[in-house]
């Protein structure tokens, strides 16, 4: 006999029977509900101890993992039981086949079948059973369980981004099976058809009528919801015939208004009311007035991508520590104006708003309460068309715009673009 540590800490037995080896150790007491034994015991088909004892670790986890399934196909959770039945039909060599479907395998493999389920005092061991006979029904995918399998068919999407901008990807998408379920219900996918969208679709449209609300969001909500469904229908092989085309609604296309450059000069720059908005959300929008960066570009900026003490003093947009939004994005923008002035006093970046919500409604809140907005149809976005115009104004070469701008080009891209002091000096011919 000969005893000898193994995984998860078990001191596993082998002992000699006869002529061949087997092993004997006593069942944990977290399967007492679901082994019916109080010693497991196997034969190893050996006679050679060393072999019995490297066979004896791979049949003790064997077992064990088998015993985990039986835990979990005793589960209240319909799909955790029937992903149970599947891994114990795959440990005892089968592969998991719907009961319906039984009757059409060779005889010899249902003998097999059969033949594999553990009797003990002339009883089947009913899990078993169920599982090499195709006993568990596969449950029906509700919308709910939906967006839960989505997030893992998903998550390559997140590659990059950071907790914020995950956060933001995901709520919209919560947002929209929120409300479908609470218009339709948590019913199963495979249920909701055309009629179900229009449903949902018909709700939208009274918000919109009643309250307000924009064709945009509706076209968000219906957007999130289709492509969810789509891809857990194509990723779990469901077979269903989405046909959800021509629901969305009419949108009325808005640009974002771009600031004057008499008022920013004139009004916002150079207003003592400005002095009250926190250093932080200050030096990003006056950052933002000569480089026309977008706010959450400008947020993400630590110290070294703030590079103050070189010939040219500059700022580099990469990522850091979030996904930029294009590859285009990343890029190098000299400072000259208000906008090195804002930099050189918080060389540092911005740690209030580095990956986090809130910049631009705060700073969209204050100009507006503070008169420093030019219409009431301007927000602080309109700071980044205007730094765009004033380019086109002094005729400013396209690839140097769009370079600036963090921009496709509309033809492939030669070269590396303009030096730094050319476009050190575009900056400074229309830095304010």
């Amino acid at each position: 006999m000969a005893i000898f540590g193994a995984h998860l800490g078990a001191l596993l037995t082998v002992e000699k029977v006869g002529g061949t080896y087997r092993i004997r150790r006593r069942v944990p007491k977290r399967y007492a509900g679901i082994e019916p034994r109080k010693v497991f015991k196997a034969s190893l088909k050996t006679d050679s101890e060393s072999e019995a004892r490297e066979k004896a670790v791979a049949v003790w986890k064997t077992q064990v993992e088998a015993w985990e399934m039986k835990l979990a196909g005793n589960a209240e959770d319909a799909e955790a039981r029937y992903e149970a039945a599947r891994a114990l039909a795959r440990a005892k060599g089968f592969r998991y086949v719907p009961a319906a479907a039984i009757p059409s395998l060779p005889i010899e493999e249902i003998v097999r079948r059969v033949e594999a389920v553990t009797f003990r005092n002339g009883k089947p061991d009913m899990t078993e059973a169920r599982a090499l006979l195709g006993g568990v029904k596969k449950p029906e995918i509700t919308v709910s369980r939906a967006l839960d399998l989505y997030w893992h068919l998903a998550d390559d999407k997140t590659l990059g981004k950071s907790p914020d901008q995950v956060r933001r990807w995901r709520n919209p998408r919560i947002k929209a099976i929120t409300n479908f379920i609470e218009v339709v219900g948590d019913i199963p996918v495979a249920r909701i058809g055309r009629d179900e969208i229009r449903e949902f679709r018909d709700w939208w449209l009274d918000r919109i009528r009643d309250e307000g609300l924009t064709a945009n969001s509706a076209n968000k909500d219906l957007t999130h919801l289709v492509s969810t469904l789509r891809l857990v229908n194509r990723e779990k092989s469901l077979g269903l015939d989405f046909k959800f085309d021509g629901l969305a609604f009419t949108e009325k296309k808005g640009q974002r208004v771009a600031f004057s450059e008499a008022w920013i000069r004139d009004h916002l720059v150079t207003s003592p009311k400005l002095m009250g908005l926190n250093t932080e959300a200050r030096s990003i929008l006056l950052g933002m007035v000569n480089t026309g960066y977008r706010p959450s570009e400008g947020a993400s900026l630590g110290p070294s991508q703030i590079r103050l003490d070189t010939e040219i003093p500059h700022i580099s947009i990469e990522p850091n520590g979030r996904a930029l939004k294009t590859e285009n994005a990343i890029r190098v923008i000299p400072l000259a104006g208000v906008s090195l002035d804002a930099f050189r006093a918080c060389p540092s970046g911005f740690p209030r708003y580095h990956d986090k919500a809130g910049l631009t409604a705060t700073i969209n809140k204050f100009l507006r309460e503070n008169g420093l907005m030019e219409t009431p149809e301007h927000s602080l976005y309109g700071l980044r068309h205007s730094f765009e115009d004033r380019m086109l104004d002094r005729d400013v070469d396209e690839r140097i715009r769009r370079d600036l701008m963090g921009h496709a080009l509309n033809r492939e891209r030669y070269g590396k673009g303009a030096s730094m002091e050319k476009l050190h000096a575009v900056i400074q011919k229309i830095a304010l």
